[in-house]
């Protein structure tokens, strides 16, 4: 699949090479991610060859930006989400009381 292809020329399902050109990956390494589970796949024909809808792999690209986004939020704040937590309050301890 080329760019001068158009995601809706290539049809509803895409092959594991057409897969892992989109995802800039090899072959084996999309093959990896369908026997995994972690992308979801079906077999076709009577070789069983692997398709991915290509529904289901925006779905997943989109699955990947979100957990990204949410990792990097996560690692910028250190405890910032502590006071959503404990109700926006924060409870310092009393420099006074030496227990």
């Amino acid at each position: 699949m080329t760019d001068s292809v158009s995601s809706h020329s290539v049809g509803r399902f895409l092959t594991l090479a057409d897969t892992a050109e989109i995802l800039n990956i090899p072959a084996a390494e999309a093959l990896e991610l369908v026997r995994g589970g972690e992308l979801p796949a079906i077999r076709i024909g009577t070789r069983g060859a692997w398709r991915v809808e290509r529904i289901v792999l925006e779905s997943y690209i989109e699955a990947r930006y979100e957990e990204a986004r949410r990792m990097s939020l996560w690692q910028q704040s250190d405890f910032a989400n502590i006071p959503e937590i404990s109700g926006s309050t924060i409870i310092r301890p009393d420099p006074s009381d030496k227990t």
